[in-house]
Parts: C-alpha cells; sequence; structure tokens
C-alpha cells in the first residue's frame, strides 16, 4: 500500500470529521460571502483545529478571497486547502543525521506510544542502511525495558540497558561509549516519561540532553516529542511543558488512525512552529511514515 493509501485509510476518523464539518458549510451555502466564513470557522474551531490557528487560516482565507476576487466555493476549499498546508510547511522536517553517531532523543509522557515509535523509527533507519543502537534510559517504568528490548529485537538493532531504577544518564552515557567503540550510526535513547508536571522527571531530562552535549558535542541531535493524537487539546499542553527543558526538533504523531482529533497537529504546528517529522498510522513496525504536508492536507479534506 502507498504512503498516500495508508495515510488516507489512516486518517478515515479525522477526515470524516473534518470533511463532514466543512461539506457541511459548503453544501449550505452556495455564495462566497462572510456568512460562509464564519461557519467555516466554526466548523475548523470544532476540528480540533484550536481557536487560535482557526482565525488565522480565516482571516488568510478572507484576504485570498478579497485578493484573487474567488467567487467559487470549490475554489475557497481549494484555497483552505493550500493554507493548511503552508502551516504544516513551516520548518523543514528532514532528519539531520550526518554524524558517526547522530543522536536521536525520544521524549513524551508515558502511554503515548514512545517505545513502538522507537522500534519503527529504528526500523525505517535500518531499512535505510544506518546501523542504530538503542538506549532503555526509561528506568522508571516497570517493564519499560522490556517493551523496548522487544522492540529492538524486531528492528534488529542492539540495545543498552541496565537494572530498574538505575540512573538514566548513565544508561546514556554507556550506550554513548558503545556507540562510539561499535562505529554506529544513530543512537536512540528512550526516556522516562511520568507526568510531564513532575519536576524531577524534567530534571532527569536536562541532566541526560547534558551528558549527550558533553560527550558528543559536534553530533547530529534530533529531539523528537511523540505525541499521541487521541488527546486533542491536551497534545498542545505537553509539546509547551517540554518545550521548556528540551530543544525539540520535531514531532512523531501516534495513533492518528484511532481518532478523529487528528486536526490538532495544524494548531500544534502553527503555535510552536515544530514540524511533524514522523506520523504513526498502524500497529505494524512498518506504520511509521515520514510526514508530507501535501499528502496529509489531502487526506483530510
Amino acid at each position: 500500500m502507498g504512503f498516500f493509501e495508508k495515510l488516507k485509510q489512516g486518517l478515515g476518523k479525522t477526515k470524516s470529521s473534518i470533511d463532514e464539518k466543512i461539506n457541511g458549510v459548503f453544501s449550505t451555502f452556495r455564495k462566497v460571502d462572510e456568512e460562509l466564513l464564519d461557519e467555516l470557522e466554526e466548523a475548523l474551531i470544532m476540528s480540533d483545529i484550536g481557536m487560535d490557528t482557526s482565525l488565522e487560516i480565516i482571516s488568510r482565507l478572507r484576504q485570498r478571497i478579497k485578493k484573487e476576487n474567488i467567487k467559487d466555493a470549490e475554489e475557497v476549499k481549494q484555497a483552505l486547502r493550500e493554507e493548511i498546508q503552508n502551516i504544516l510547511e513551516v520548518c523543514d522536517n528532514s532528519l539531520k543525521l550526518e554524524t558517526k553517531p547522530s543522536v536521536i532523543l525520544i521524549v513524551g509522557v508515558n502511554g503515548v506510544g514512545k517505545t513502538t515509535s522507537i522500534g519503527k523509527i529504528a526500523n525505517r533507519l535500518k531499512k535505510d542502511g544506518k546501523t542504530v543502537m538503542v538506549a532503555a534510559a526509561d528506568t522508571f517504568r516497570a517493564a519499560a525495558v522490556e517493551q523496548l528490548e522487544i522492540w529492538a529485537k524486531r528492528a534488529n538493532c542492539d540495545i543498552i540497558k541496565k537494572e530498574e531504577n538505575a540512573d538514566p544518564a548513565s544508561v546514556v552515557y554507556e550506550a554513548i561509549k558503545k556507540a562510539k567503540e561499535n562505529n554506529v550510526d544513530v543512537l536512540i535513547c528512550d526516556t522516562a516519561g511520568r507526568l510531564h508536571n513532575k519536576k524531577y522527571l524534567m530534571d532527569e531530562l536536562e541532566k541526560i540532553q547534558r551528558v549527550i552535549e558533553k560527550e558528543l558535542p559536534e553530533a547530529d541531535k534530533e529531539s523528537l516529542l511523540v505525541i499521541d493524537a487521541t488527546t486533542g487539546q491536551n497534545a498542545i499542553e505537553q509539546v509547551k511543558a517540554f518545550k521548556e527543558v528540551s530543544n525539540i526538533t520535531g514531532l512523531v504523531l501516534t495513533k492518528l488512525d484511532g481518532t478523529a482529533k487528528g486536526g490538532v497537529v495544524i494548531g500544534i504546528v502553527n503555535e510552536n512552529k515544530i514540524p511533524v517529522k514522523f506520523i504513526g498510522v498502524g500497529e505494524q513496525i512498518d506504520d511509521m511514515e515520514i510526514f508530507n504536508s501535501e499528502e496529509f492536507t489531502k487526506a483530510i479534506i
């Protein structure tokens, strides 16, 4: 199945939710006027895109209608697609992994799908011909290391681990040492993710980042925040919390296939100017796709 087909299938619930609301507006209004824009604005807000971003999209749409003298509802819909795509394209979403080793730090609250995302990203990188090592630095959660081991095995990559409750930064230190010794291309580090308002967890994250910075000052580093799309607007708060302690370079959006709230990604990218780098649209190890804004927009509208 091609990316677009997989995406369309995975975004089925989000698509029917957004499409239903937007098509409902266009079927009611034949004329392109202020009333149409008001209804569209409401439809976007109701689609989890968020108040501020919805207002911004409609404001840009209003300017385009005037400037381009748009009279046809179908043209308004096309302009809407373009405006959403422009938001999603605001940042470069390619992975910067040129150095050897490069580091990917995976952060996020518990339950968002960090472990499965690591397995799927490792699998993608392996398919691209890279050697991958995983550091099991989520030492606080029972069974976190075991779960990661299962995914590392599936992706056929080495894992560095210590006993439960070991110092997470020491696991990362050990993994960096091994990655250098074994000439590994990419080191992916898991981190703890209990509630983000627990200060000590954020302190641990900062400690891990200091170790990476000290041991690999010249290395390419990606810090990817995993977001569960089913949480909708709550995801925006998670981004804010993690941005305070980590230089988030990209987002990994999971569980898109199980929710109608996928529209939240538009608001998150617009408010934070952080690109989506991967999206998960299924349970299998191959169900992690590099984000494509044009395909995403086409799949939801």
